[in-house]
């Protein structure tokens, strides 16, 4: 029998907000949830320094991995493209995995003039139990005679590094909907539209299965050959995505997944804000709703659709948004609402000095090696999902009154398992906490009142991801854990000065918590 639960949420002695969740999953829950919803996308040319190659594998990448993979029963899918697959060409000679030429001009962030040598596949040894999807290079490969050599070429070197473990799917060009309009320079002409797209596309997907069949035969059966596509940048660009599947896009039943890109916003773009923007539940569920729409309008194809390239803001994030705290609970309240709508897996785009990555792979210039705030929102969707190989996770979105909060249950077996809360109202520690050491802000916290289910324990455990802040970029934890390189090479460490093993307990049916500004937690009833 389904009894219901009421979440309130209390500013001062008024109710903001409230909302009953049913103890078994309401008819708007998602579907059951696939094996590595949480999962990431790395810039082709950045992959190296993020993997490795044999002889010194990045263990600190590996470690941040398995913790997800701890959590949720499979280790992150790695979908290796971003707008350098479509820049790179293959050279036989070159003694290094990559080379590359940044041009300010075109993009300040990566290369794009690139080499690959034979070396750039070792990094795919470095990661036990990893499954990946490799970007070939439409860009240059569809009308370019050094392109197309290119593909013909790392198709068996890719093929042989991957085999059956570590494959999951191929990829052949990222965004080719900006292929005519891109920013950092177009590779098609102006008349460059779908019916041309498709053609070239076909073209090339079946060279690449023909080098397969010659070189790597055992990929090429219906259960090891297939697409990621057409991983389109957006729903409104100069090639649309219903059209392109209507001119015959999946014409040898070879697309597996349906892959779109998702960014809420721009880093330059006017009035971006952390509050504005980020820390908005109706900014993110807008977003995200557009591509749930997308997946209405092409589920007569069968397919499941993903964000095989998805992030905070498109160009590489903004200092003191994209790497800041906020963005981390950003990260939680988009998965988790990605997941309530039915899109089956998200892959959050990162590169080297990227301002939203997760992690940074390596020291530089630019950006400290370590991990950073995005990460630790990551860990916290992991923990909401639970094991996902074990156990049939369903989540729905709870809907609340303001733009300020957001809220999830998660069932386990058609069972109430978790509820996530995370009060997105933003506390600036720079402003209100330190900055004002004579007469600091006091950080508000808002009181939340769940009635809980009949036959819910006497006691509930909690969770919290936990920093100084909205634009704090250091001290996070969750559930009193770090992740940071600097303490155990990203493996979780328990810190002694954050308290942990928190529950609240059930009175007369209901059982309360107090959330932070600036803070998420997870209550678990099971």
């Amino acid at each position: 029998m389904a009894v219901a639960s009421l979440i309130s949420a209390f500013v001062g002695s008024s109710i903001a907000s409230s909302i009953s969740v049913a103890q078994s999953p309401p008819a708007a829950a998602c579907d059951p949830i696939p094996e590595a919803f949480v999962s990431y996308s790395i810039e082709f040319s950045s992959f190296p320094e993020f993997a490795g190659n044999n002889s010194s594998p990045n263990v600190f990448s590996n470690n941040l991995l398995n913790n997800l993979g701890n959590l949720t029963g499979t280790k992150p899918y790695i979908r290796v493209g971003g707008n350098t697959q479509d820049y790179y060409l293959y050279n036989a000679s070159l003694k290094t995995a990559l080379t590359g030429i940044v041009v300010p001009s075109r993009s300040p962030d990566y290369p794009t003039t690139i080499s690959i040598g034979p070396s750039y596949f070792e990094s795919y040894n470095t990661w036990p139990d990893t499954k990946f999807v490799h970007g070939f290079n439409m860009g240059l490969g569809g009308n370019n005679s050094a392109g197309w050599e290119t593909l013909l070429e790392t198709v068996p070197l890719a093929c042989k590094a991957l085999g059956k473990e570590k494959l999951l799917w191929w990829e052949y060009g990222n965004e080719p909907d900006l292929f005519s309009t891109s920013a950092q320079g177009p590779v098609r002409p102006p008349s460059w539209n779908e019916a041309t797209y498709v053609s070239q596309w076909l073209n090339g997907t079946r060279a690449i299965k023909r080098q397969l069949e010659k070189y790597c035969p055992g990929l090429t059966s219906n259960s090891t050959y297939g697409y990621l596509a057409p991983s389109f940048a957006g729903l409104n660009n100069h090639l649309k995505p219903v059209k392109a599947f209507q001119s015959g896009l999946d014409a040898d039943k070879d697309i597996k997944i349906i892959s779109s890109h998702n960014y809420i916003g721009g880093a330059t773009q006017p009035g971006v804000t952390l509050q504005g923007t980020l820390m908005n539940h109706t900014v993110t569920a807008k977003s995200v709703d557009a591509q749930a729409q997308l997946q209405k309008n092409l589920s007569y194809l069968g397919l499941p659709f993903i964000l095989g390239e998805t992030n905070s803001l498109y160009n590489q994030g903004k200092p003191g948004l994209s790497n800041a705290f906020g963005a981390a609970l950003w990260g939680i309240d988009f998965n988790l609402y990605c997941a309530s709508v039915g899109i089956r897996r998200v892959h959050m785009h990162m590169g080297t000095n990227y301002r939203y990555q997760s992690w940074q792979p390596v020291q530089t210039n630019i950006t400290t090696l370590g991990t950073k705030p995005p990460y630790y929102g990551h860990v916290a969707v992991a923990a909401m999902m639970g094991n996902l190989k074990k156990e049939k996770t369903r989540i729905a979105n709870i809907k609340l009154d303001t733009d300020t909060e957001a809220a999830y249950a998660a069932y386990s077996n058609d069972k109430l398992s978790r509820v996530a809360i995370i009060n997105l109202r933003q506390y600036n520690y720079t402003v209100n906490g330190t900055s004002s050491v004579l007469n600091p802000v006091k950080r508000p916290s808002r009181e939340y009142t769940l009635n809980v289910p009949a036959d819910c324990r006497d006691k509930i455990g909690v969770q919290r991801l936990y920093a100084n802040g909205s634009d704090a970029i250091s001290g996070i934890s969750w559930d009193g854990l770090s992740y940071n390189w600097e303490l155990d090479n990203g493996k979780p460490v328990r810190l002694h000065n954050v308290t942990t093993g928190e529950i609240v307990k059930v009175k007369d049916g209901t059982v309360k918590v107090a959330v932070l500004d600036s803070e998420a937690v997870i209550l678990s009833f099971q």
